[in-house]
């Protein structure tokens, strides 16, 4: 497929304008003037105009009754509703020339939201970062979504127009700008996409191409007709787009459980593919990542390279949840399915990927969740201890450092950084921010009301007790108090964490990721009393282990734990100290 099959595209003496619209009966290119387009098979209507340039402007009459957006639009400098802007993505000369990304076993992820990362809150902002990045041992910067929403603030997850990064952080020569530079200093850059809704507001399809959309719903509208030939098409062109155009090196689907896709072969087996055979047409590493509350195994091969229709990895929410269990004592929510023993949970994750590998869940009304997932590679699994949605859908959207204990913090954090899992951070918790990440939104009217009570209800019961202590969503103070500190990073707590961090980043760059390549899971086990231990086969036939104590009391050292060289920790002599981690390879 070509990534200009839909939208606007440049040409010689002019532009070629392209609209699914089958539905209408008649459809308009309104530039200076209105342009005719004729209508195709299929539902297609097309144009080729003279003259126009980078930078015009234009929007879609329909059948003389609406004026929208190209829903494939580049750019919209104006918001949702305004017009589409024709961009040149032949104009920007990249310098990181001879960037072809990086093996997946090298990747650290940041996750990240543009618009609180920094204070300015754009593109442009972030590069001055980026030397922290490298400097923390961080090698892989992961967006959260940037399709066009509605408003000037949003967490991206209501996005509408999925071609056109938000205006809001800048331009698109912008955002090609912190992709290249990220390149310059070693750094795969990762996008979060959304193909499971359309976001509330800002979205016509509906008008003029229903068949967009199936009668079943998502927890955010509509669902999205994946059997419809153009609608398939418009989703993979997407994926095509940001990995072809910006140049991403890999992709994040958020919640592809919530696709609706009776029968046939999925879409995301045809997109996998269709970035598979990019990825061999550019020479480049390119890595496709799940976020799956059906822990589906059997969409993960992380050895297939280039991609031919499976994924890299999936987001380990059974490993998130677990250690918050263990760390916080909360069990509301789908924290319930952990309360029982979260030790044994993060053993067995720890042990076998999954938590949950086919057993019934009780948060889930006793349905039977997942696939066995032993028989994957350890980094087919993501694995973090705080995301966006674990801290913004608290009631606070306060992060782990205001609810636990910093040893224990500590701990958890020297065994997810040092298992032969990937590793993610959400931004600033590599030097303990407690900056809260609350959702926050930019809608008006009713919808905004809407949202608001969603929320109040969502934080009803058990979260009665914050009371007006709530932040409110659509309050611009709510997204204000996001923005990272960065001047925080100076405080003597803040220093140590990410002395920590850097340290337990340096080990894995120098012992474990040598050593990931062809590496399986092995044992782990738990004792009632907080004792730990955890092994891998690694790919260069030695053993990675780790023990630890996650308890408040000491415990006293197992016998034969000392094979191999010590790595992180110190040598043990009688008791293994409170929320500590020793790992050896041997």
């Amino acid at each position: 497929m070509n990534a200009q099959h839909f939208g606007a595209r440049l040409t010689a003496d002019g532009a070629t304008f392209r609209l699914w619209a089958p539905a209408a009966k008649r459809v308009d290119v309104l530039l200076e003037k209105p342009h005719a387009l004729a209508r195709g098979d299929d539902g297609w209507f097309s144009a080729d105009i003279a003259g126009v340039k980078a930078g015009a402007r234009y929007r879609f009459r329909i059948d003389d009754e609406i004026d929208v957006p190209d829903p494939a639009s580049a750019f919209q400098p104006d918001d949702v509703s305004g017009p589409s802007e024709v961009i040149d993505h032949g104009a920007y000369r990249w310098r990181a020339t001879g960037w072809r990304g990086r093996p997946w076993p090298e990747t650290v992820l940041l996750e990240t939201h543009v618009g609180t990362f920094t204070r300015e809150g754009s593109y442009r902002a972030m590069i001055d970062k980026l030397d922290h990045l490298v400097a923390t041992g961080i090698t892989a910067l992961e967006l959260m979504p940037l399709a066009d929403f509605a408003g000037s603030r949003n967490w991206g997850y209501d996005g509408v127009l999925w071609y056109a990064p938000d205006s809001a952080y800048g331009r698109p020569d912008d955002l090609k700008t912190l992709i290249d530079e990220a390149h310059r200093r070693g750094l795969m850059v990762f996008l979060d996409v959304v193909y499971n809704h359309f976001g509330p507001e800002g979205n016509y399809l509906g008008r003029y191409a229903p068949t967009f959309f199936t009668e079943a719903q998502t927890p955010w509208g509509s669902a999205i007709d994946y059997r419809v030939r153009e609608v398939r098409a418009f989703a993979i062109e997407n994926a095509l787009y940001w990995l072809r155009e910006y140049r991403f090196d890999g992709l994040r689907l958020d919640a592809v459980h919530a696709i609706s896709e009776p029968g046939e072969i999925s879409m995301l087996h045809d997109l996998s593919r269709a970035a598979g055979e990019l990825a061999v047409e550019t020479g480049r590493h390119i890595h496709l990542v799940l976020e799956n509350d059906d822990n589906a195994a059997s969409l993960l091969d992380v050895g297939e390279d280039p991609p031919r229709g499976k994924y890299r990895a999936q987001w380990n929410d059974d490993y998130h949840h677990a250690w918050h269990v263990l760390l916080t004592g909360e069990t509301q929510g789908y924290y319930g399915d952990y309360a029982k023993s979260p030790l044994r949970d993060i053993t067995r994750a720890l042990a076998s990927g999954f938590v949950y590998q086919g057993e019934a869940s009780a948060h889930r009304g006793g349905k039977l969740r997942g696939e066995p997932s032993g028989a994957l590679a350890p980094t087919a699994f993501v694995n973090f201890l705080q995301n966006h949605d674990q801290i913004g859908n608290r009631a606070l959207g306060d992060r782990l450092e205001n609810i636990a204990k910093p040893k224990a913090i500590e701990a958890a954090l020297a065994i997810t950084l040092l298992a032969p899992m990937v590793p993610m951070l959400f931004m600033g918790e590599e030097w303990g921010s407690k900056a809260p990440f609350p959702f926050f939104c930019d809608f008006e009217g009713d919808l905004a009301e809407a949202v608001r009570r969603g929320r109040r209800k969502e934080f009803s019961g058990a979260y009665a007790k914050y009371g007006d202590e709530i932040p409110d969503p659509l309050d611009q103070s709510t997204c204000q108090s996001a923005v990272l500190d960065w001047e925080s990073r100076n405080d003597a707590t803040a220093s140590r964490r990410l002395k920590l961090v850097q340290g337990l980043l340096a080990i894995r760059r120098r012992e474990v990721i040598p050593r990931l390549a062809g590496a399986t899971f092995g044992g782990a086990d738990a004792t009632d009393h907080g004792l730990l231990t955890a092994s891998w086969r690694m790919g260069d036939g030695t053993t990675l282990s780790l023990l630890a104590n996650l308890s408040d009391r000491a415990i006293a050292r197992p016998a034969g734990e000392s094979k191999g060289t010590l790595i992180w920790g110190t040598e043990l002599k009688e008791s293994i100290p409170p929320w500590s981690v020793f790992s050896r390879i041997g």
